[in-house]
């Protein structure tokens, strides 16, 4: 007899992943009997760390044909950089699904020439091998380049597209000492961090471009492409392979606060992903409004926006987490609290401490914030990213307080 696709996700995950068929055995959950996605646990940071980002090798190795990739990105609560793994069969689809999206967003601009400045990891990896698949002839500049240089290769090379990261875009159009619109784009793609509506529109006026032609795309390095911003319905539309769902904060436990009428936490299931378990996988993004829209005469899943984060990490350049940072403010002083703040692509750390916060103690902070993760240290010495700034909270230090573990989105 042939599983549904939705239990031959389940058999293909407790395959590669025993640790996750013993998780759903403790739970008393028979996968072959499991009718409903609700019934299956979420795949929490939690869970995660325990068995997949800090595991030498978390999947069956004789499960896994061909070739495999990790990526590594930021720290964990056990101070350690975490490992994603990616099969052939990964690899294939990313750069499928993620050649078709970019394929549909630049053909009506007539595009022919990009050029990526993405920094580091998975998405800067496979640009080039994404934009060849269409046809489209690319090239990308390093992120340990200066910002004068990437300025220059933008002059020089007069790309129609352009595939960045908000906040890189952030200092391309503060450093550019020319018109911006003189470039020439045609098309502007972001993946990486929140691009809101209005900073989409500077964007687009500032480079002399029509609004439709500045395109967010929204991927995490667990789950690849997730989904892109249709300017035809207004709205966020899921990519091939994805299966959304809204939760509440609640709903994670650990005592988050509750969210907006008509927001919710973002937990995904990816039917290509192979080399992670994305069974209910939580992301710890917060959307507005999830729900299905007609589309070409068919239901598809959709959010309006991407509003923040509620979970450990975030993303500056590359990710950073909430662990990272704190773990530099605590070589420092004994007794402080952190609360990090972010508005629009700048990032913020707020300490309080009964010791005194000088400015040296600032800076010091701030010079090793920038190495903890070395492509963010690169990125700022170079100018391409915004310095991480370090002040003394004004509120009188109380102890440290469970709820400031979170980022604030100011």
């Amino acid at each position: 007899m042939s599983l549904s696709p939705f239990h031959a996700k389940i058999d293909r995950t407790v395959r590669l992943f025993p640790w996750y068929g013993q998780l759903l055995s403790d739970a008393g959950i028979d996968r072959f009997a499991v009718r409903s996605i609700e019934r299956l646990p979420l795949m929490t940071s939690e869970l995660l760390e325990r068995y997949y980002y800090s595991r030498e090798l978390p999947y069956a190795e004789d499960g896994v044909v061909g070739r495999t990739t990790s990526y590594r990105t930021s720290g964990t609560s056990t101070n350690r950089r975490k490992t994603i793994f990616y099969s052939a069969e990964d690899e294939n689809h990313y750069i499928r699904i993620k050649a078709e999206l970019f394929r549909r967003i630049i053909e009506p601009a007539g595009a022919s020439t990009a050029l990526s400045d993405m920094g580091t990891g998975h998405a800067a990896g496979t640009a080039l091998d994404v934009f060849a698949r269409i046809g489209v002839a690319a090239d990308s500049i390093s992120f340990e380049q200066p910002i004068g240089r990437h300025l220059e290769r933008l002059g020089t090379l007069r790309p129609h597209v352009l595939y960045t990261m908000p906040s890189i875009l952030d200092r391309l159009l503060a450093a550019a000492e020319d018109d911006p619109a003189g470039y020439g784009l045609r098309s502007v793609l972001l993946v990486g961090e929140i691009a809101a509506p209005s900073w989409r529109r500077s964007v687009a006026e500032r480079l002399g471009l029509h609004e439709e032609r500045i395109t967010d795309t929204y991927g995490s390095i667990e789950i690849g492409t997730i989904a892109s911003y249709s300017h035809e319905h207004g709205r966020y539309l899921f990519a091939e392979g994805i299966k959304a769902e809204g939760i509440s904060a609640e709903a994670l436990g650990g005592g988050w606060e509750p969210l907006q009428d008509g927001e919710s936490v973002l937990v995904l299931t990816s039917h290509v992903r192979e080399l992670f378990p994305a069974l209910r996988f939580v992301t710890y993004d917060v959307v507005r409004d999830l729900r299905p829209i007609r589309v070409d005469g068919k239901w598809r899943q959709s959010f309006e926006a991407l509003v923040r984060r509620i979970g450990p990490e975030l993303k500056h350049g590359e990710k950073i987490s909430v662990y990272d940072i704190e773990n530099v403010v605590y070589r420092h002083l004994r007794e402080a609290h952190v609360a990090i703040h972010v508005r629009g692509n700048k990032l913020t750390v707020h300490i309080g401490s009964r010791s005194p916060v000088g400015a040296a103690v600032c800076e010091s902070i701030e010079r090793e914030l920038a190495e903890r993760i070395p492509e963010i240290g690169a990125m700022i010495r170079g100018g391409i990213l915004e310095a991480i700034r370090v002040v003394p909270e004004e509120a009188a230090y109380d102890g440290p307080a469970i709820k400031r573990k979170k980022v604030f989105y100011d």
